[in-house]
């Protein structure tokens, strides 16, 4: 977290995005909050959602990439029968279906594809879908491969669904939503790998947050260690490798401190200091 007083925050906080807002809000929120400049958010969340997001502060923003690739665990509320522009309430109906007597999950469970909705921040050449949509231009958005692991029905009162999604990285609920002939009404983020949402702090919480600020170490749980000498972590700090097993791990000084990511004994992600 932090070696002594004079060292800038490092970390990240889990914190539980209430509906309303966007995720720059809350980002907005931490750098007024930690008085740090360089934070950023690991994985949108749309201002309809709420739950789990992930706000790295200083060099922990570096493991960003890291932070999204885990699994993800929603709880969506779903209305069939209509669907709309953007896939979830804030968007015109577009089109009106029958509404199924049973739902049929499976064909949506493991390796499926699916199209991101126009109405996202996805970029296709460089500008944000959305961007094209509230402009009124037509673009094709490619479908993609994405991993949906579990869908387990929490409650069907025809023709609000309620589910609870485990998936990969790049999977949209509001698509699934479309997909299954309806639109997304409400969606909570229940958790992101280990970070779940009975361990977020709330908006009012964050007055007080180097009490809940996750070291980088705590954060990457899952990568494997390396623990190197002074002279190694010299040498990755300047951006040399140093021998070490194949594959990545978290480089970490004798005192548990984050010095680099490896890939193959070569830095992929360097801390540093400031």
């Amino acid at each position: 977290m932090r070696g002594h007083l004079s060292d800038p925050p490092v970390g990240i906080l889990n914190v539980n995005k209430p509906a309303g807002i966007t995720s720059f809000d809350v980002v907005a929120r931490v750098r007024t909050a930690t008085a740090v400049r360089r934070v950023g958010h690991a994985g949108t969340l749309d201002p309809l959602a709420s739950g789990v997001l992930l706000v790295a502060v200083g060099r922990a923003t570096r493991i960003i990439p890291y932070l999204q690739t885990p699994q993800k665990v929603y709880r969506a509320e779903m209305t069939l029968g209509i669907r709309t522009t953007t896939y979830d309430s804030e968007g015109e109906v577009v089109e009106r279906l029958a509404v199924p007597d049973h739902l049929d999950l499976s064909p949506f469970v493991g390796d499926v594809w699916q199209t991101p909705p126009l109405y996202s921040a996805l970029k296709k050449d460089g500008k944000a879908l959305y961007r094209y949509a509230r402009a009124g231009q037509t673009v094709d958005v490619e479908p993609r491969l994405v991993r949906i692991d579990a869908i387990e029905q929490i409650a069907w009162r025809a023709p609000v669904a309620e589910l609870r999604i485990t998936c990969g990285k790049g999977t949209y609920v509001r698509s699934l939503a479309h997909d299954l002939g309806g639109h997304l009404t409400g969606l909570v983020r229940e958790a992101v790998g280990g970070f779940t949402l009975e361990s977020a702090i709330t908006l009012d919480q964050l007055p007080a947050w180097e009490n809940y600020l996750v070291p980088i170490p705590a954060a990457l749980e899952n990568l494997p260690r390396l623990v190197v000498d002074t002279s190694d972590a010299a040498r990755l700090t300047h951006g040399l490798p140093v021998a070490a097993p194949s594959g990545e791990a978290l480089a970490l000084d004798s005192e548990g401190e984050a010095i680099a990511i490896v890939r193959d004994g070569h830095p992929a992600v360097v801390f540093g200091t400031g």
